[in-house]
């Protein structure tokens, strides 16, 4: 009785607040950023190609999140609602990263000439003495090892592991994100263990090859 009396507290206190954000509470507002924004930020600085693009992304999230308020009708939970579009929006990113990856300007491209005739290229314009804060958040060794391996498990395996296992989402909340049955979602947090187990156990730089053969996933027909 303790649990499901949480439960209808838990639904009636996300109800109210709900109704707060559709009326346009400033307070409601702030509560949801402050809750969720870094959650997110972190979410989608694992998820997509490109980490730098990862705080823009968290704010256009948000940006669908209250413009999207008046779709939200409780069917799952808000938290979940989030995730979700995070998600979408982390998938569009990557779509959009594939298809204009050729049009990249190489790093190493002249772009200018200096003062002394000299090649400028484009790697020393783009120095950013400041860190990012997904980096500032890393401080130890052995987290950053694991973020690097992380990133080297391919989808959808890399998500269903920061949904399940560093998230903190129930089987059935990471089916529901992800728009699969429970079978998959459990059959692809093994695989994506076993990867990232056999990434950090392995010697780099092969680690990911190396992980991938052992395993002989069919990366193809689980992305679908």
């Amino acid at each position: 009785m303790g649990n499901l009396a949480s439960a209808l507290t838990l639904q009636s206190d996300e109800a109210a607040l709900v109704e707060e954000l559709r009326a346009g509470s400033e307070q409601a507002f702030a509560w949801l950023l402050a809750r969720y924004h870094q959650p997110i930020f972190s979410l989608l600085a694992r998820t997509v190609h490109d980490r730098a693009d990862a705080a823009d992304l968290t704010q256009e999230v948000f940006v669908k999140v209250f413009r999207g308020l008046g779709t939200f009708h409780g069917q799952s939970s808000l938290r979940t609602w989030i995730y979700r579009i995070a998600l979408r929006e982390a998938s569009n990113q990557r779509r959009w990263w594939v298809r204009h990856k050729q049009r990249e300007i190489p790093i190493e491209q002249k772009v200018a000439e200096g003062e002394s005739g000299t090649a400028v290229r484009l790697k020393e314009m783009l120095v950013d003495p400041g860190e990012s804060p997904f980096d500032s958040a890393v401080h130890t060794e052995n987290r950053e090892r694991v973020e690097r391996a992380l990133g080297q498990v391919p989808e959808p395996f890399r998500t269903t592991l920061i949904l399940r296992d560093i998230e903190g989402f129930v089987y059935e909340e990471v089916a529901e994100m992800q728009g699969v049955n429970l079978g998959t979602v459990k059959s692809r947090l093994v695989r994506g263990r076993a990867l990232l187990r056999g990434l950090l156990e392995a010697p780099a730089p092969r680690a990911r090859s190396a992980a991938c053969a052992d395993l002989g996933l069919p990366l193809r027909e689980e992305a679908r």
